[in-house]
């Protein structure tokens, strides 16, 4: 496993660019540093070291993300979320703990929200206890990126999202000043409205949520 990341490094390190590096942190608002490959340039790259490598034909690997996870530039991360992506099939419910330790390390909304609504989302729906034992636990957490990922762990699930659920986490976190918590909720209101106009329509008049969720949730209503 150290060789694939190894392999990783040195595709990743032929291809860093300094004069990307720099508007790439300054979207990131400075939170991490960066290598400066751009989002096509890095998907090719990654289809290259998953190809010559044959990493997607293993088992998942929480060490390999870890790994990456721990790596200071943020394209690392990006390879992480790519490949839990990629294996999404192969998670099992002993991987939810590894999803907890992922969102609340290095967070930004760059990676919870690829976090939740995939590899967490994937799991729910296989394990649904999940639900009760942990993800219920996130949405009154006082990390707020676990709020969040709770708020959006449903975002693909259309006309499979549990409606009861999703108004609970929202009328739990409708008080949050926080805008990454404003902005979900109207994320998953967006979202959910394209299966159940209706349904959303009476959760946000029914609900005094902040004017940037209601803003967010009616866009398609």
């Amino acid at each position: 496993m150290p060789f694939n990341i190894q392999l990783i490094s040195e595709l990743f390190e032929q291809n860093r660019n300094e004069a990307n590096a720099g508007p790439m942190e300054n979207y990131m608002k400075g939170h991490f540093p960066f290598l400066g490959i751009k989002t096509p340039q890095r998907r090719e790259l990654v289809k290259q070291f998953f190809q010559e490598t044959g990493i997607l034909k293993e088992p998942f690997n929480q060490d390999f993300v870890w790994q990456l996870w721990e790596k200071s530039e943020r394209e690392y991360q990006y390879v992480a979320l790519d490949y839990m992506e990629k294996s999404l099939k192969k998670l099992q419910k002993a991987d939810m703990p590894f999803m907890e330790k992922l969102i609340i390390t290095k967070s930004w909304w760059d990676t919870v929200d690829a976090i939740a609504p995939k590899p967490v989302g994937a799991i729910a729906q296989h394990y649904p206890e999940v639900i009760e034992e942990i993800i219920n636990g996130w949405a009154s957490n006082d990390h707020m990126w676990l709020r969040r990922a709770a708020i959006l762990f449903q975002l693909k699930y259309k006309d499979k999202t549990n409606e009861d659920l999703l108004s609970y986490y929202i009328k739990q976190n409708a008080d949050s000043k926080e805008f990454f918590i404003q902005k979900a909720i109207g994320w998953a209101l967006r979202e959910y409205s394209k299966t159940n106009p209706l349904s959303v329509k009476k959760l946000i008049s029914e609900t005094r949520l902040a004017p940037l969720s209601v803003r967010e949730g009616s866009k398609y209503l």
